[in-house]
């Protein structure tokens, strides 16, 4: 006991021992001991002094440790101070206790990686982490929290190694998951952050970890936090959702396919009071900003994003961030994020650029938010990130809308420009900026006015027009003439901040203004001090801070060079290159050219989208800027060294193939307008089937009904035949009481009326018939069609027969039906007839006037109840009748679905026409080319190359002896197909359109106009050969088809 007193700090009258001594007895004792409450003493103590001698207890004592936890599973308190130990050897975030200068030498050996070592120690036996992992599985408190700690610590030390023995680990992070699930908050929030510490880096783990049903309980804890005002909890979990879903594809599908974007709305529900938010609110609401922005990055699969943004429309969610955008209140960096989620939110989506263009600011009047936004932007006084923020959203809102491009140049045409003032729309705000005094405010106009002309040559066109008022009295200049002055003027006026920048951002809007679009390049060309002033700055030695504008400068007459379409006579292509080559020279054109991607701020614009510079000083390039650039530089170089004539060929291959995309594009629209109108015929034949099939259906339950009322009849057959038997048998005194002629005549007057139906129907079936008959008719009618057209009508016509057929089912139904109802009319009447005899052979008593009967209440309710059934048979003649009027307006439409077959068959036709027309002119076309190989043939001979000569074994001259060849062979064989198509053969057709027979045939033609167009000989050989190839082909056709 004297040890153990000595160690926890007990009176001791000996030396005492060092704190190395310590470890080794406790050490020794964990070893040897058999009692397990000396050994839980014994980790009790070395918890106590890992603290403070943390190297010398992870050296001694870490082997057995784990052999304790291998052991001694079985006790909890045990394996949580074991647990606690080695948490404390191995993190770096225990707080060490304070220290007496006797120690300072033994604290000085301890480094910032000893808790790397010796986690590396403790997982270089794989066994120890799935050991580790099994303990999770324990419930108990002093089990659960210390291992979750130190698997967290393992995870920061080394955090790829152990992550590849959890993911080999059968079921090691299935186990992990569940401490999300556990009711104590201390485990469940230790668990995320043990989860986020697995899932860094890791697409593997992450697959997993959200197959988990990760989503869903992270989802829980945030709602049962309180969303965004919330705890760190919250803050853990979404920090843990951005592991699992940055830059994984997988998990962001999985994500939208769970409809938990739907549950990310109430995240951004914000009161009317804004003010005196937390620091913690503030933090958890940036990090739900961010993760919106993970799932419609633009550096995600396009098609990802636009889902992601669409069900973002869908649920409202756009809608929420719009209102927290136009809302008071809002701190800076909130509004900053919400403006940069808000952008990528739109970008490239049509439907939600839309809505944000309809959003309207909360004033008086009420004014677009795009213009609040650009109000913020040209306003110096307003934070740098915040403007950057505003550019980027008025970018994204362009990118790929050419209808907000439209909307935004209209804003500063004359027809629509507010002449009283009072409103201001975002053209004059962004020329307002364009010719401020502020440098930062130039280049984000100048940048955010290019975008509303990125690859929208409409629009360059439509901003030539912008006239603007530069002073009173002075006639007003095109918006093109002051940005080529305000860049002549440089540094004569004195503006706010970098005096390059405004400069980089009006010659990128210039750049972008005539790239693609030669009428601005006339009109660039058209001032006379444009040019000598762009050779001038490129010919200049200025500093490196001027080299970015030569750069720009060149790049910007390159474009006037390659985009010109030489309708100024002195600004023709040829000239303007030589007076490069006189004044700057070629290779120092280049040379300055090249500064732009060369510049580091050149390389940073181009990595992502959004605008991000530190200071306004950087902010140089935009990222689609950088974009034409690359894709320009290349084509200025080639074509500052392109002569004249190589100009001419390249301008005449352009429009060759112009004309050869024009023809193709032309093939494609009638292509396309082909599959509509075969879609829409399979529409109608797949909703003529629809309506057969509802009345097969309707068809069915009339005849279970009918096949019903028999049964009925039947039985009411049996009951009166009964009936009248008994009847017989009474005395001769039985009299019938309660029946009266009128009712008997009212009966008669019903039966007729219904036999007055019966015909009428009958009068329909037989019109029915002469129409179905007529249909026959215009089937069976001979048609001679070739056999494409057969190819694209065969299914058309399919349909229509088995719509027939299914017509013609229908009919034998009804006239079934029809014959049933005659019966059971007919078996009614008998019926009446029986009651009526029976009635007259009643002897009547004439002393009181009243007459007796067996069962006269029986009769009189057997009587209604035939009443009754025969009007039930009056209404399903009606049903049936209804049902025959509708059968007629199926066959009405089936007749027009006929026409309309008629109608394409006659497009088709006409298309062969077409088709047979291109043929011969392919046969000009090829008679050219001859004529062409035969002019170079002859260029070889005077080279003196062997050729091989054209013809030999000559004969008769072509012009009079192959037509008549080429009639006798066609006109033969057609001949005999003709015959057999007079015996109705049906296989006539395919011999005549047969694709061997046609290509023979088109042989033959194909040399018939080769030498009538070389106006030679043909090859007496090749000649005979192909009669008789034809003939043969001919006559062996028809008979192998006729037998």
């Amino acid at each position: 006991m004297n040890f153990f007193r000595g160690v926890m700090g007990g009176q001791s009258t000996g030396p005492q021992p060092s704190g190395a001594e310590t470890i080794q007895k406790l050490c020794d004792r964990v070893a040897s001991s058999t009692l397990l409450d000396d050994r839980r003493d014994a980790v009790r103590a070395l918890k106590s002094l890992s603290k403070k001698y943390r190297l010398e207890v992870g050296i001694q004592a870490m082997e057995h440790l784990i052999h304790v936890l291998q052991t001694d599973r079985s006790d909890s308190e045990i394996i949580g101070y074991t647990l606690d130990t080695l948490y404390n050897i191995m993190s770096n975030d225990v707080e060490e206790e304070e220290q007496d200068d006797m120690e300072e030498d033994n604290s000085s050996k301890q480094s910032d990686d000893l808790g790397s070592q010796f986690t590396e120690i403790f997982i270089k036996q794989q066994e120890n982490v799935t050991l580790l992992l099994s303990l999770l599985e324990e419930f108990d408190f002093h089990v659960r929290w210390p291992g979750v700690r130190l698997l967290t610590t393992l995870l920061k030390q080394q955090g790829p190694q152990v992550q590849q023995i959890i993911l080999v680990s059968p079921m090691g992070v299935s186990r992990l998951m569940d401490l999300l699930a556990d009711s104590r908050e201390v485990i469940r929030n230790d668990g995320v952050l043990l989860l986020q510490a697995l899932t860094r880096s890791n697409a593997a783990i992450q697959k997993i970890v959200a197959f988990e049903n990760a989503f869903e309980r992270l989802l829980d804890i945030i709602t049962e936090e309180g969303n965004s005002d919330g705890g760190i909890v919250v803050e853990d979990c979404l920090l843990l959702l951005q592991n699992l879903l940055k830059n994984n594809n997988s998990n962001q599908n999985f994500f939208k396919e769970g409809s938990y974007i739907q549950r990310m709305k109430p995240w951004f529900e914000v009161g009317d009071d804004n003010s005196g938010w937390s620091a913690q609110k503030v933090t958890n609401l940036h990090l739900m900003l961010q993760l919106v922005r993970v799932l419609v990055s633009p550096t995600n699969p396009p098609g990802a994003t636009s889902s992601c943004q669409k069900a973002m429309y869908q649920c409202g969610l756009l809608q929420q961030l719009c209102i927290i955008l136009m809302a008071t209140g809002v701190p800076a960096d909130i509004l900053t994020e919400t403006i940069n989620t808000v952008s990528e939110v739109i970008r490239g989506c049509q439907v939600n650029q839309d809505y944000f263009a309809s959003v309207n600011a909360p004033s008086n009047p009420p004014r677009p938010a795009i213009v609040v936004l650009l109000m913020s932007m040209v306003n110096e006084r307003q934070p740098f990130v915040l403007r950057c923020a505003v550019l980027y959203c008025f970018q994204c809102f362009l990118y790929k809308n050419q209808k907000g491009q439209g909307e935004i140049v209209s804003t500063l045409l004359p027809s629509t420009i507010d002449a009283t003032g009072i409103s201001v729309s975002a053209g004059q705000l962004l020329c307002g900026g364009l010719f401020s005094t502020d440098s930062l405010s130039n280049w984000c106009a100048a940048v955010a006015l290019a975008h509303a002309l990125q690859e929208n040559s409409t629009q360059k066109e439509q901003l030539l027009r912008v006239q603007l008022a530069t002073s009173i009295g002075n006639p007003p200049v095109s918006l093109l003439q002051q940005c080529t002055n305000i860049l002549s003027q440089g540094d004569k006026i004195d503006r706010r901040g970098s005096k390059v920048q405004t400069r980089v951002g009006l010659l990128m809007l210039l750049c972008t203004w005539l790239s693609n679009c030669p009428i601005a390049v006339t009109h660039f060309l058209h001032n006379s001090a444009n040019i000598p002033f762009l050779t001038a700055q490129i010919a200049e030695n200025l500093g490196e801070e001027e080299q970015l504008v030569q750069g720009l400068c060149a790049l910007l007459l390159g474009i006037s060079i390659y985009f010109n379409d030489n309708s100024l006579e002195n600004y023709m292509k040829e000239k303007l290159k030589q007076l490069i080559e006189k004044r700057i020279g070629k290779e120092n054109f280049i040379e300055k050219l090249g500064f732009i991607s060369k510049h580091e701020l050149y390389s940073r614009a181009a990595q992502k989208p959004q605008p991000s510079f530190s200071t306004p000083d950087h902010m140089m390039f935009d990222h689609e800027f950088t974009k034409l650039v690359k894709e320009l530089e290349g084509v200025i170089t080639k074509s500052i060294y392109k002569s004249s004539e190589e100009d001419k060929k390249e301008e005449e291959v352009k429009k060759t193939l112009e004309q050869h995309d024009s023809i193709v594009t032309h093939y494609k629209n009638v292509i396309r307008e082909q599959d509509f109108q075969l879609e829409e015929l399979k529409q109608q034949v797949s909703t003529l089937k629809c309506q057969n099939e509802q009345l097969q259906t309707a068809v069915t339950q009339q005849v279970s009904q009918i096949q019903q009322h028999k049964d009925q009849y039947n039985l009411l057959k049996i009951q009166l035949g009964k009936d009248n038997l008994h009847h017989g048998s009474h005395s001769d005194g039985a009299q019938m009481n309660g029946i009266q002629p009128e009712e008997i005549s009212r009966l008669k007057e019903e039966i007729k009326e219904l036999k007055n139906k019966q015909e009428l129907l009958q009068g329909q079936l037989t019109e029915k018939d002469s129409l179905i008959e007529n249909l026959k008719s215009t089937q069976s009618a001979p048609g001679k069609m070739e056999q494409s057209l057969e190819t694209c009508m065969d299914g058309e016509s399919e349909s229509t027969t088995k719509l027939q057929r299914e017509v013609e089912t229908l009919r034998a139904q009804l006239n079934l039906q029809s014959v049933e109802i005659s019966k059971l009319q007919m078996e009614k009447q008998e019926l009446l007839q029986k009651t009526e005899a029976f009635t007259k052979s009643l002897p009547v008593s004439g002393d009181n006037g009243t007459v007796t009967a067996a069962k006269p209440t029986d009769i009189e309710g057997r009587l209604s109840s035939l009443v009754q059934e025969t009007k039930e048979l009056k209404n399903e003649v009606k049903a049936l009748s209804e049902e025959k009027a509708s059968i007629k307006q199926q066959l009405d439409s089936s007749n027009s679905t006929i026409a309309i077959l008629q109608n394409e068959k006659n497009k088709l036709q006409l298309g062969l026409a077409k088709a047979a027309k291109e043929q011969d002119d392919l046969l000009v076309l090829l008679a050219d080319q001859d004529q062409k190989i035969i002019s170079l043939k002859s260029k070889l001979k005077d080279l003196g190359h062997p050729v091989r000569p054209l013809v030999s074994n000559r004969i008769c001259p072509c012009k009079d002896f192959v037509p008549q060849l080429y009639f006798i062979t066609c006109s033969v064989s057609y001949f005999f197909v003709k015959c057999l198509e007079i015996f109705h053969f049906e296989g006539a057709h395919y011999i005549v359109n047969n694709s061997i027979w046609n290509i023979i045939s088109l042989r033959f033609l194909l040399y018939f106009r080769y030498f009538v167009y070389r106006n030679t000989y043909i090859p007496a050989f090749e000649v005979l050969s192909l009669f008789i190839i034809c003939l043969t082909l001919a006559y062996t056709y028809n008979l192998i088809f006729y037998f």
